[in-house]
């Protein structure tokens, strides 16, 4: 899984929340006890000078086991002491206890060494805010496809039927998200504009999030203007080429609508033969096809796109002007 700086550091934020909220409220819970049941500290004093005892013994040396199974005894009375006092006042016997949300890694998201499953969960949800926060997720699923906006006649041009058509296409984006992983094939979805490219490439996204991978998306346009800033230290934040290369998905929307300049020519190259390279899919949306790429992009770049992605020539009318 390839995250960035952005999304770890969301991910530590909330961990680091957690913890504070759980150590506060343990010490809130300890001083209303500590006023009614004075008791209970002179216990806590006590279990903390066994520990001090502990260390003193085996220092000392001798008969090390023995005293500290006659400490461990007192101390377990100490405890249980503890609990039936919280009991009798009407407390839970582990009210005291600090209340961590992952109780199996303390909110520190590692568990002996390795990452805590709460931590992966964590990574998946501020990537799956931070993809909303590029783009109309909640706009953009399977569910809400509408395949009723395409004509159910043949066009005379084509002589394809764009209902039929674009329920094959469907089908496939849908069993494309539910089966995709790293090692899944690249897609290039091209067509006139408002015919769902945008809509079925983000639903495919949102899959690839959900199932804990990093997702990076944004117009052709937004991507390259990362790339030119961070390049010519006119900004960015050092990162935007090694998330475009190394992502688990790339979704590049919108191309061929960027300026077209020598950099982005050269950009472009550089991050579909890497990832071509590096066996990481992509998703590239179009106005253009496969002929106008190769006008607008040099043979170099289209044929890497044609050869290698599998395309689907997206048809029917503009979504956006039927809706209005």
């Amino acid at each position: 899984m390839n995250y960035n700086s952005k999304i770890r550091a969301r991910a530590d934020r909330e961990l680091e929340r957690r913890r504070q909220t759980a150590e506060g409220g343990q010490r809130e819970r300890r001083e209303e006890v500590l006023k009614k049941l004075p008791r209970i500290g002179e216990l806590e004093r006590e279990m903390a000078g066994a520990g001090a005892e502990i260390v003193r013994i085996i220092a000392a040396g001798g008969d090390v086991k023995a005293q500290i199974d006659k400490l461990s005894e007192k101390n377990l009375k100490v405890q249980q002491e503890r609990k039936a006092l919280l009991v009798s006042a009407g407390y839970p016997e582990d009210y005291l206890e600090i209340k961590y949300t992952c109780p199996k890694c303390r909110d520190t998201g590692f568990v002996e060494g390795r990452r805590c499953g709460c931590y992966k969960e964590l990574l998946r949800s501020a990537a799956y805010k931070e993809l909303c926060g590029n783009a109309p997720l909640d706009r953009s699923g399977f569910d809400n496809f509408n395949l009723s906006y395409y004509p159910e006649t043949r066009d005379g041009a084509t002589g394809v039927v764009p209902r039929k058509k674009m329920g094959e296409i469907f089908t496939f984006c849908k069993s494309y998200a539910e089966d995709f992983d790293t090692d899944s094939p690249s897609v290039l979805m091209y067509g006139g504009t408002g015919l769902g490219k945008t809509h079925l490439s983000l639903a495919i996204a949102s899959a690839a999030v959900k199932k804990g991978l990093g997702v990076v998306y944004g117009s052709a346009q937004n991507l390259m203007l990362k790339l030119e800033k961070e390049r010519f230290g006119r900004g960015g934040d050092g990162e935007a080429e090694e998330a475009l290369l190394g992502c688990d998905l790339l979704v590049i929307d919108d191309l061929g609508a960027e300026f077209s300049t020598q950099f982005t020519v050269a950009a472009l190259y550089n991050i579909i033969n890497t990832r071509l390279l590096s066996g990481l899919p992509t998703i590239i949306s179009t106005n253009l096809s496969p002929e106008e790429l190769e006008e607008k992009y040099t043979q170099r770049i289209a044929s890497r796109i044609i050869g290698n992605y599998i395309c689907l020539p997206f048809c029917g009318k503009d979504i956006r002007q039927i809706k209005k």
